[in-house]
């Protein structure tokens, strides 16, 4: 019991409350310890208590600067002892990613709140909870941390469902989140846009982070300038208009048409081959296997990655200095990979901070893998932690990926050319 108190110190941040009152009026009427006043603006955002003509949503979850947060809303009932709010919302702030935690916790608190009408009781089971991970309630209910593991939650989400939906275009967010691109995910519904976000970090298990995660963004200043400064991200948007904002993702999905828009500035490092056919059968035959659980289907593309990354490394060479292996354009030239491939390996050894270039024009100007046999090519040598960075592409510069085969354009050109 201790150690899930413990645990809770260091990953809860804060506790707040929301009221809309009889008037219209939002505001925020509690928080504890404290919350900046940069956060507690995007909270009433989030809360959606102040726009009108938003529907209620009952719960809601994403990452701002580093810090998580839950909201959960709910509409005061007439016998209530609240009798000059018409809703509220209680918010949760933390380090970590577990939805299903933090809901669980702030439902409590909803009851607490309704029953009692005072934040007292609520900051007493929140201090409970940050001290000794429990917090227990004939009326309200019991809350314990421990039942809330973390892998719980990363495998809360349905890759299966994902393959359904996109088929053997699941390559292509596959190829994204392997090389730390940034993905911006459509839907006007925030549940589908949140369930569909949360899931995508699955795809890339061998890593098991969920930070790059911000399942809900507005288009307001503050939230894209702190996304924007995140190297490589799954943001997701209720607002169309994101669609017009390439300067925002090098991947965008329509999650309500079904339908992957490829930014231009991206178009070569997600250049598809024989490798990613392969790949992309490999992923939808297992999430087509009606006696395959989702967690197997994870299982066996995190083992087809580790394959892949165990045979990048293997190209790796030592240096003199004693770093860790690194792998060296030319060395990835020698094994002589069709094209799409070599290029993927290239991208793929950067992402993965295995990836040592030489020092040219050519490459400090873009992502494009240096020419080796440039005279100009210099002999100094360094590491590269990430090329993801892009300049804002035009929005007439765009490349779709239409249908759910991926066999389709210069796809299945550049995978039949070296079958």
């Amino acid at each position: 019991m201790a150690a899930a108190g413990a645990a809770d110190t260091q990953l809860m941040l804060g506790v707040g409350l929301i009221e809309k009152d009889t008037n219209g009026e939002v505001l925020w009427v509690w928080c504890y310890p404290s919350m900046t006043a940069p956060l507690r603006k995007l909270l009433l955002r989030k809360c959606c208590l102040s726009d009108g003509n938003t529907p209620l949503h009952p719960f809601v979850f994403g990452q701002y600067r580093r810090t998580w947060f839950y909201v959960t809303t709910t509409e005061v009932p007439d016998a209530s002892v609240l009798k000059k709010v018409t809703h509220f919302s209680i918010v949760l702030t933390a380090k970590d990613f577990n939805p299903e935690k933090y809901a669980a916790f702030t439902r409590i608190l909803c009851r607490m709140y309704l029953k009692h009408g005072s934040p007292v009781k609520m900051m007493e089971s929140y201090i409970a909870v940050l001290t000794k991970g429990i917090c227990q309630s004939e009326e309200n209910g019991s809350f314990l941390s421990k039942d809330f593991d973390a892998r719980k939650a990363y495998l809360a989400g349905s890759i299966k469902d994902i393959v359904s939906q996109f088929g053997m275009e699941t390559i292509i967010l596959y190829t994204a989140l392997m090389l730390k691109k940034r993905i911006v995910v459509y839907h006007p519904r925030i549940e589908a846009v949140q369930e569909f976000t949360r899931t995508l970090p699955a795809l890339v298990w061998h890593r098991q982070d969920w930070t790059p995660l911000h399942s809900y963004v507005h288009l307001h200043g503050d939230e894209l300038e702190a996304l924007q400064m995140c190297p490589g991200y799954i943001a997701g948007f209720v607002d169309l208009e994101v669609s017009d904002r390439p300067d925002l993702y090098d991947v965008f999905v329509n999650l309500a048409e079904r339908e992957i828009t490829i930014a231009p500035l991206a178009k070569e490092a997600m250049m598809m081959g024989k490798l990613h056919k392969e790949i992309g059968q490999l992923i939808v035959q297992s999430a087509e296997d009606p006696e395959k659980s989702d967690s197997q289907v994870i299982k066996d593309i995190s083992l087809k990655t580790r394959e892949l990354l165990t045979n990048l490394a293997s190209f790796a060479e030592v240096s003199d200095d004693g770093e860790k292996p690194a792998l060296s354009f030319e060395a990835l030239k020698q094994k002589r990979f069709p094209p799409a491939t070599e290029n993927f390996l290239y991208h793929l050894a950067a992402a993965e901070r295995m990836l040592k270039i030489s020092v040219t024009e050519s490459v400090a100007g873009g992502s494009k893998a240096p020419d080796t046999n440039s005279s100009e090519a210099a002999s100094v040598w360094v590491l590269v932690s990430n090329l993801s960075t892009q300049t804002p592409a035009g929005p007439r510069d765009l490349v779709r990926v239409p249908g759910a085969k991926l066999e389709a354009e210069g796809v299945r050109q550049e995978a039949d050319r070296f079958t």
